[in-house]
């Protein structure tokens, strides 16, 4: 197992700052995966996240969406500009970290997943939709209100809190995008859990504000650990050929 520092190319000429986690075993379907952090940026919770996906034998790209030229306070505003609109750097940014897996010579990998939480959550459905990924597992990102928004997404599986008051209701329009698309999904929304349910952070914010309305956010172990098991289930099943995005 190893965890690096690595540059990835981006439009523009600048090098965008990820972690590279190679397992100690990787999967026999040569497939990796791409860990979208939330809005809180890379933090130690999303290097635990694409820990635990090592741990079961992916390869992991962690990239920092907030590492863009410029000062820091304008490249948040560039990412959630486009976390917005659907368009935008990050897209560029995530483009360029599946070519750089497909690319790089320490992994075999010809399939890409992506995994993301709150606002990585809408960018994992978005970029899923625009570019050829195997699968996603989106977490209580915002869904576009339109299932045509979301053409062209393959396999997804992931979860949202039915308490986050904001975004609660966007697994089950998720869940009905992909019915009336076609597309084999695994999307549930838990009773009394809020926003943020896979994240763990240690910081003043999300432990003393974030449990407060609307969004409810706090880490909660039984649906985080749920969530996982369906996760590594569906990600097998896609990686392996049994799903597909024909169902």
């Amino acid at each position: 197992m190893s965890n690096q520092p690595v540059g990835i190319p981006i439009p523009g000429g600048h090098t965008m700052r990820a972690r590279w986690l190679r397992p100690a075993t990787a999967n026999p379907n040569k497939a990796a995966v791409i860990a979208i952090h939330d809005i809180f940026g890379y933090t130690d919770d999303i290097e635990r996240i694409a820990q635990r996906l090592a741990d079961n034998g992916y390869p992991v790209l962690v990239p920092d969406l907030y590492d863009l030229p410029g000062s820091k306070a304008l490249c948040v505003v560039k990412t959630l500009k486009a976390h917005e609109t659907g368009k935008g750097p990050a897209f560029e940014q995530l483009e360029a970290c599946r070519h750089w897996l497909l690319d790089q010579d320490e992994e075999p990998v010809e399939q890409i997943g992506v995994m993301g939480f709150c606002m990585g959550g809408r960018f994992a459905v978005l970029y899923a939709s625009q570019a050829p990924v195997q699968v996603v597992a989106p977490f209580y990102g915002g869904i576009p209100k339109k299932a045509k928004s979301i053409e062209g997404i393959c396999p997804a599986v992931g979860g949202w809190g039915r308490d986050d008051v904001l975004y609660g209701d966007h697994g089950e329009r998720l869940a009905s995008h992909l019915d009336k698309l076609g597309v084999p999904h695994d999307v549930k929304t838990y009773d009394n859990v809020g926003h943020s349910y896979m994240n763990n952070h240690q910081g003043f914010i999300f432990k003393k504000l974030g449990p407060l309305p609307p969004l409810r956010s706090r880490f909660d172990a039984n649906a985080s650990e749920d969530s996982w098991q369906r996760v590594l289930v569906f990600f097998e099943k896609v990686f392996s050929g049994e799903i597909t995005a024909a169902g």
